[in-house]
C-alpha cells in the first residue's frame, strides 16, 4: 500500500451544511482520496489521501462543485479576517440601501417617483451586496442542488423582476382594470435579515480559531537552553528531546518534561482546572502551558512540538470542533422540495391555461402563473428562522446571557445530558477558610496577629486564603517575627523575638515534628476530610495551636438549579480534575449520582461523545482551559462569564457573571425561540397552501374567480409581517 498524508485545507463558498457535504462527495470521489472531513465551523477539510495525489485535481474538483479550495500556503488569519470585514461591510451598506426602500413602500406606497428611487436603490443591495445569494444559487442549480441561498435568490429575484415590471409597464395590468404594485421592500429587508445572520454565524466561528490562537499562546515563543555548558536562547521550535531546559518564576513551562533541580509551585489548573497549585520537585512530571509560580528549576525536555500535551489538546479541540455533524437548517430542507415544487406548479398553471383557458388563455395563463410565484415567493419562510434568533439573542442579553450562534440556541431545548465541572462551575473556584478551632487555652489576641504575619509571608497556595480571612475578621499583622523558612512542599516556620518557633502546615507535618493533637482535635480533623475541606494546622513544639479548614464551596443556588434540570428529565454527569474522595462530597451534597474525580481533559470530551454516541444531545458547562476539549465536542457548549478566555471563545453561550441560576433561563430562552420558529414557520406556509391552488385557478370552474396578482403579493407581505411579530412576541415572555 503507498504512503498516505492528511493535510487541511481552508475551503471557501461554504453558507450551510449542505455546502459541507457537496465538497465533502466531491473529494472523496476523487481517486487517491482516502477520506475527507469537512470542518463547516472552521470552513475547512482535512484530506486523507495518497501521497502522490496531485493538490490541483482535488482543488479542480471542489472548483467543479461550486467552491473553492485553498491550496497555496497563505496567512489564514488574515484571509479568514479580510472576509469578515468584506461580508460585515456587505451587511452594512444593505442595510443603508435598504432602509429608504422600506420608508417608501411603508409612508409613501402611491407615490410614483418612489418606485424608480426603489428600484435604483435595490439593484446594489441584491446584485452587490446581496450578489453571493444569487452565485451560490447559480452553482447550486447546475448540479440539480437546492439550499437555503436557492430559496432567498427566488423569493428576492421574484420580488425584484416583477417589481421592476410593475414599475417601467404599469400599464399591462391597468388594461386589464387592475392596479400596479412594487415589493421592492421585500426583496430588500430579506437579503439584509439574512445577511445579518450570516455575519453573526460568521462572527461565531471566528472565535472558533481564535480560541486555538490562545491555547498556541499558552506556549512562550522562546525558551532558555543549557547546551555544552552554556545556557541560549533559543526558538521554542528549536527545543530538541533531552534538553535542559531553565524555568523561572512566573515563566510558562514551554515543554513537557521531567525536573531535574530545584523546586516549586506550578499552577496545572489549565490540566486540572483546580486553583490550588501543586508543589513540584526533582523528578517531578510538568506539562507544556501551566505556570511556574515562585521556584526556579532545570527539567529535561521529554515531549516537544506536536507531542506535547498542549499541542494534543488543541488537535482535540479541532477534531472536535470538526466531527460535529453540522445540524442541516431547516430551511434547508425545505428549499429542496420547495423551490422546484413552486416552479412545478407555476409551469403546470402556465401550461394548463394555455391548454384550456380559452380566449384570454396568454393572459390568463401568465397571470396566473406570475401569481402562482408571487404568494409562493418563500421570504416569510426567509425571515422565520433569523427573526426568531436574532430576538432569542437579544433577550439573553437582557438577561445576561451571551449567545454566540444559532445553532446552539436552536439545540438547547433537546439537551438530555449535562456534563457540568465542578471547580469554578458549581463551586466558587477558589480556596476559602470555612473553619479555624482553636486549642482552649490559645489567646487569640496575641496568636492570630502571629498567624496573619507568618502566612502573609508564606507562597504556599492557601497562604492568601488564610490571609484573607483573618483580614477580613480585622485582625493586622503582628510585625513580631525574627526569622521565617519555608519546608520546601511541607509548610513553614517562624521564629517571633522571644524565641518563640511557629510552624504553619498540614497534619502529616505535625506527626513528623513530634507535636502532639489532643484526640478533640484530631475527631475534628477527620469530620472536616469528611466535607472535603483541606487541613492546616497552626502549631508551636508544645502543641498545635489551632486547626484551619479549608475548601472551595459550592456556590449558593446550585442545587436547587440542579434539581430542577434532572426534575425537567436531564441526566448530569459531574466531572473533576480534584480528588475522586472531594468529587465524591460535592456530588453528595448536590445529590448528583453520576460523577468522576481525578479526570483529565481528554476523559471529559470522551465521556461528551460517548453520550453522543447513545443518542443524546450533550450540553457541556465549564469554566477552563482543561475545559476546552469537552466544550468542543458538545453539541451544546456554556462557558462561565469569570472563566478563562479560552473557554468563553470554545463555547457558543457564555453566563456572564459566572451565576449558575442563569442557566435555566437559557434553556428556556431556547424553547421560546424554536417554538417561535415553528410559529413562523406555520405563519409561511400557511397562506401558501391555501393560496397556490386559488392562484393557480382552481376556483374559477367553480364560481369564476382568478385571484389578482397583486392580492397575491399583499398575501406574501402579510406573511412576513405576520413572522416578524410573532417574534417580537419572545421579546416579552416571562422566563
Amino acid at each position: 500500500m503507498s504512503k498516505t498524508i492528511k493535510n487541511t485545507f481552508p475551503v471557501e463558498g461554504m453558507s450551510c451544511a449542505s455546502c459541507a457535504n457537496h465538497v465533502e462527495k466531491a473529494l472523496n470521489n476523487q481517486e487517491g482520496v482516502i477520506h475527507a472531513a469537512v470542518n463547516f465551523a472552521d470552513n475547512s477539510v482535512t484530506i486523507e489521501c495518497e501521497a502522490d495525489v496531485n493538490k490541483e485535481s482535488l482543488r479542480d474538483a471542489v472548483s467543479e462543485a461550486g467552491y473553492t479550495l485553498l491550496i497555496e500556503d497563505e496567512d489564514e488569519e488574515e484571509r479568514k479576517g479580510e472576509a469578515y470585514q468584506k461580508k460585515l461591510k456587505n451587511t452594512i451598506w444593505a442595510g443603508v440601501f435598504t432602509l429608504p426602500v422600506f420608508a417608501l413602500s411603508m409612508f409613501f406606497m402611491d407615490w410614483k417617483p418612489g418606485e424608480y428611487i426603489s428600484f435604483v436603490l435595490s439593484i446594489p443591495v441584491l446584485f452587490v451586496f446581496g450578489k453571493h445569494f444569487f452565485v451560490n444559487a447559480f452553482k447550486q442549480a447546475k448540479h440539480g442542488q437546492v439550499n437555503m441561498d436557492s430559496l432567498v435568490a427566488m423569493s428576492t429575484g421574484i420580488a425584484f423582476l416583477i417589481s421592476t415590471f410593475n414599475t417601467f409597464y404599469p400599464q399591462f395590468w391597468m388594461e386589464q382594470g387592475l392596479m400596479s404594485h412594487v415589493y421592492f421592500e421585500a426583496a430588500t429587508v430579506i437579503i439584509t435579515f439574512i445577511s445579518i445572520g450570516d455575519l453573526l454565524e460568521e462572527r461565531a466561528k471566528s472565535k472558533t480559531s481564535a480560541s486555538l490562537k490562545k491555547l498556541i499562546g499558552l506556549q512562550p515563543k522562546e525558551v532558555q537552553v543549557e547546551r555544552w555548558g552554556e545556557v541560549q536562547t533559543i526558538s521554542i521550535d528549536k527545543v530538541a528531546v533531552h534538553d535542559v531546559v531553565l524555568v523561572k518564576p512566573g515563566d510558562k513551562i514551554p515543554v513537557d518534561g521531567e525536573i531535574i533541580s530545584g523546586d516549586s509551585y506550578v499552577d496545572e489548573s489549565m490540566i486540572t482546572g483546580e486553583p490550588v497549585a501543586e508543589f513540584k520537585q526533582k523528578d517531578d512530571q510538568v506539562f507544556t502551558g501551566s505556570i511556574n509560580q515562585n521556584g526556579s528549576f532545570k527539567m529535561k525536555a521529554a515531549k516537544v512540538g506536536k507531542d506535547t500535551f498542549l499541542a494534543q489538546v488543541i488537535e482535540r479541540v479541532k477534531e472536535a470542533q470538526g466531527s460535529k455533524a453540522p445540524v442541516q437548517k431547516l430551511a434547508d430542507k425545505i428549499a429542496s422540495v420547495f423551490v422546484p415544487t413552486v416552479f412545478g406548479i407555476a409551469l403546470l398553471t402556465f401550461g394548463a391555461w394555455m391548454l384550456w383557458g380559452g380566449e384570454d388563455k396568454v393572459f390568463h395563463a401568465t397571470m396566473n402563473a406570475i401569481a402562482v410565484m408571487v404568494i409562493a415567493c418563500p421570504c416569510a419562510l426567509g425571515l422565520a428562522t433569523p427573526t426568531a434568533i436574532m430576538v432569542g439573542m437579544g433577550k439573553g442579553a437582557e438577561n445576561n446571557i451571551l449567545i454566540k450562534n444559532a445553532e446552539s440556541l436552536e439545540l438547547a431545548h433537546k439537551v438530555n445530558a449535562i456534563i457540568i465541572d465542578k471547580t469554578g462551575t458549581v463551586t466558587e473556584g477558589k480556596p476559602v477558610v470555612t473553619d479555624i478551632l482553636w486549642s482552649k487555652d490559645a489567646k487569640t489576641e496575641v496568636l492570630n496577629p502571629i498567624l496573619l504575619e507568618i502566612e502573609e509571608k508564606s507562597e504556599h497556595p492557601l497562604a492568601h486564603a488564610i490571609v484573607q480571612r483573618l483580614k477580613d475578621e480585622g485582625i493586622k499583622s503582628s510585625d513580631e517575627l525574627k526569622s521565617f523558612d519555608t519546608l520546601k512542599g511541607k509548610g513553614v516556620k517562624a521564629k517571633d523575638e522571644e524565641g518563640v518557633e511557629y510552624f504553619i502546615g498540614s497534619i502529616a507535618l505535625m506527626k513528623e515534628l513530634a507535636i502532639p493533637l489532643p484526640q478533640h482535635q484530631l475527631d475534628e480533623a477527620e469530620n472536616w476530610q469528611g466535607e472535603a475541606k483541606t487541613l492546616v494546622a497552626f502549631a508551636n513544639k508544645a502543641g498545635v495551636l489551632a486547626l484551619i479548614g479549608i475548601r472551595d464551596e459550592i456556590k449558593e443556588g446550585a442545587k436547587s438549579v440542579l434539581d430542577d434540570l434532572k426534575a425537567s428529565g436531564i441526566d448530569i454527569y459531574m466531572m473533576s480534575g480534584d480528588s475522586q474522595a472531594t468529587t465524591a462530597v460535592v456530588a453528595k451534597e448536590l445529590g448528583l449520582t453520576h460523577f468522576k474525580g481525578g479526570v483529565l481533559p481528554q476523559d471529559k470530551a470522551a465521556l461528551a461523545k460517548d453520550l453522543q454516541t447513545q443518542g443524546k444531545t450533550v450540553a457541556m458547562i465549564g469554566d477552563g482551559i482543561n475545559d476546552t476539549e469537552a466544550l468542543a465536542q458538545a453539541d451544546v457548549s456554556i462557558a462561565m462569564g469569570q472563566g478563562s478566555d479560552v473557554a468563553i471563545d470554545v463555547a457558543q453561550i457564555t453566563l456572564i457573571g459566572s451565576d449558575l441560576k442563569l442557566l435555566n433561563k437559557a434553556f428556556a430562552i431556547s424553547h421560546l425561540t424554536v417554538k417561535g420558529i415553528r410559529q413562523n414557520l406555520f405563519w409561511a406556509f400557511i397562506y401558501n397552501l391555501i393560496g397556490i391552488p386559488i392562484a393557480a385557478g382552481v376556483l374559477y370552474p367553480i364560481n369564476g374567480f382568478l385571484l389578482d396578482p397583486m392580492l397575491a403579493g399583499a398575501a406574501m407581505a402579510f406573511s412576513s409581517i405576520s413572522v416578524v411579530l410573532n417574534s417580537l412576541r419572545i421579546k416579552g415572555q416571562k422566563i
